[in-house]
């Protein structure tokens, strides 16, 4: 049997930088308060811990620390994807190294692939991963989408135990529940989807959301692995309209001012990241203090 990376809400943390680099103080305090509030999981140095901006050290320093200032509590999941596949690889044996449980590759993106192209590249990259591996499926970033029948194919690797599907595409999620059967897990990779994902076998959601309400959104799974659908629906549509401004501009361009507005870091994205426009500010934080969140 393959191992379950975790069940349950995974946060996909934001990183706090300055114009001097990651604010590890800041990094650590948020770490701690997610954990403290029951966050089920913490997945560093992804799409919203702008990944794609981080220079190397930067990237492995970030995987590090997460690991040791999590000390075992909550599952690590590291974003080691690439569009360079021999960059994939060193990423992930370093994550590996330094302890993650599970790790989370991106499909290529610019150069992009075929799906044969997707199953060599992610088989290479997992033959050398002692971490499970959590595929990362996001079209809407990448240009290139995973197909349920390529998703079949990769199940069938000893080393590959989930998805994070953020196609949007209910029915292709569904294609791939029923072709797959249970042999890779099922991440939703949408905040307004989780909820109708678990609904289809899904066993959690890796989730900006949670960046603000880790306690919240891991109730709301945890409801929906009982088979209360109907709560956890409940709050998946009370959170809906905070879920619409936290991605009213690319993501993580809001949830970075929801978290700096928290007092968590300092409102600091890398260009081509903009601060977000006053106007979209206004209604986020009108929803914030909607739900409850101290601002």
């Amino acid at each position: 049997m393959k191992k379950t990376v975790f069940t349950g809400a995974a946060t996909a943390i934001v990183t706090p930088l300055t114009d001097g680099g990651i604010d590890y103080d800041a990094f650590g305090r948020l770490i701690e308060w997610q954990v403290n509030e029951g966050i089920d999981g913490i997945v560093v140095c992804g799409t919203t811990g702008e990944s794609s901006t981080l220079t190397d050290d930067e990237h492995k320093g970030a995987i590090e620390y997460a690991v040791k200032k999590v000390a075992g509590r909550v599952p690590v999941i590291a974003g080691t994807g690439s569009n360079d596949t021999a960059y994939a690889v060193e990423l992930t044996q370093h994550a590996c190294k330094v302890g993650v449980d599970g790790v989370l590759l991106v499909t290529p993106y610019y150069n992009k692939a075929t799906q044969k192209g997707l199953v060599k590249m992610f088989s290479t990259i997992a033959d050398k991963s002692t971490a499970p591996v959590i595929l990362y499926n996001v079209p809407s970033r990448t240009g290139v989408n995973i197909e349920a029948k390529t998703v079949l194919e990769l199940s069938e690797h000893p080393n590959i135990s989930g998805i994070k599907e953020a196609s949007g595409n209910i029915t292709q999620v569904a294609d791939i529940a029923a072709l797959t059967k249970g042999s890779i897990d099922i991440y939703s990779g949408n905040d307004d989807q989780t909820v109708p994902i678990m609904s289809l076998g899904g066993k959690g959601c890796i989730s900006v959301l949670s960046n603000l309400l880790p306690k919240e959104t891991s109730l709301m799974c945890k409801l929906a692995l009982e088979g209360n659908y109907t709560e956890a629906a409940k709050m998946q549509l009370e959170f809906l309209p905070l879920v619409h401004a936290l991605f009213s501009e690319v993501n993580p361009i809001p949830v970075k001012s929801a978290m700096a507005k928290m007092g968590f870091c300092e409102e600091y994205l890398r260009l081509p990241l903009t601060v977000m426009e006053q106007e979209h500010k206004k209604v986020l934080f009108d929803e914030m203090q909607k739900i409850g969140i101290k601002i």
